[in-house]
């Protein structure tokens, strides 16, 4: 059981990928990072040193610090950030245990770089559908949940990219875009390590839905249907962002938890479901 102020691997592997989920601040040791750079999703790293100047930034925000072991280092980070106003806790175990728990790991090659404001930048086609959506859930959700989407004319997402310093996505002829029968977001899962039960399960739902794929799962119909209202509704492509963002929460959700679940109706006697 954890000591107040510490979290264990199992209960933030529960928080991982939710509207919930703390941001987590990676302090391990330059020789530590080096020997397996993999990062746990959504973190970023900072320098425990110079902890003093930067605590405040994360003021009233729920944060996770890691560092190897869960010792000094994230410990005395986390109370720094506490000190500054965070809600700080501590990574029981640190980068070790997370790894002995099997939990999610991003491979951060091609995670891209961040803006002066630490933020990653990405840059796609106006008027998103489906693709579109999903590969800013997953980045919100798992890789920066600060990322900053621009949403351009078709013709001008390359340049518009190269002079706000921004990553394109799901356009031809670039990295982060289709391949074959798969869709960006399948992409996107596979450069940054990013597989999961829950998450392959998405996948072959945002596949079917985005590719016209329909019979890939009897979910993607569904998807693509909502998909397309919430197209109709917003005239804004962040304000579609914003609203849909909750759509893929709830499908993430449902993928990790409640695929045996059913409903039925009316009601079995005796009140239990099916």
């Amino acid at each position: 059981m954890p000591t107040p102020d510490t979290i264990t691997a199992a209960q933030l592997a529960r928080l991982v990928g939710t509207p919930d989920a703390p941001l987590v601040i990676d302090v391990r040791i330059d020789r530590d990072h080096a020997a397996d750079p993999r990062m746990l999703p959504a973190s970023v790293r900072r320098d425990h040193r110079t902890v003093s100047s930067w605590a405040a930034d994360y003021a009233g925000r729920s944060v996770v610090v890691v560092c190897q072991h869960g010792k000094k280092l994230s410990q005395g980070t986390a109370a720094w950030l506490r000190h500054a106003g965070a809600r700080a806790e501590n990574l029981e175990g640190g980068f070790e245990a997370w790894i002995e728990a099997k939990g999610l790991l991003v491979r951060p090659e091609h995670v891209p770089e961040r803006d002066d404001k630490g933020r990653t930048v990405w840059v796609t086609r106006a008027r998103p559908k489906i693709d579109r959506i999903a590969c800013p859930w997953l980045i919100r959700r798992f890789i920066d949940p600060s990322a900053v989407f621009l949403f351009v004319a078709p013709s001008e997402v390359v340049d518009a990219a190269d002079r706000f310093r921004a990553t394109p996505f799901d356009i031809e002829g670039i990295f982060w875009s289709h391949r074959g029968d798969n869709c960006t977001f399948d992409a996107m899962l596979d450069a940054f390590d990013l597989h999961s039960e829950a998450l392959d399960r998405l996948a072959v739902i945002v596949r079917g839905a985005d590719t016209a794929a329909l019979d890939l799962a009897p979910q993607a119909a569904g998807l693509l249907a909502a998909s397309l209202g919430f197209s109709r509704m917003y005239r804004d492509d962040l304000a579609q962002l914003d609203a849909t963002m909750a759509l893929y929460d709830a499908f993430y959700r449902w993928a990790r938890d409640a695929v045996g679940e059913t409903h039925n109706w009316p009601t079995p006697a005796g009140g239990t479901r099916a």
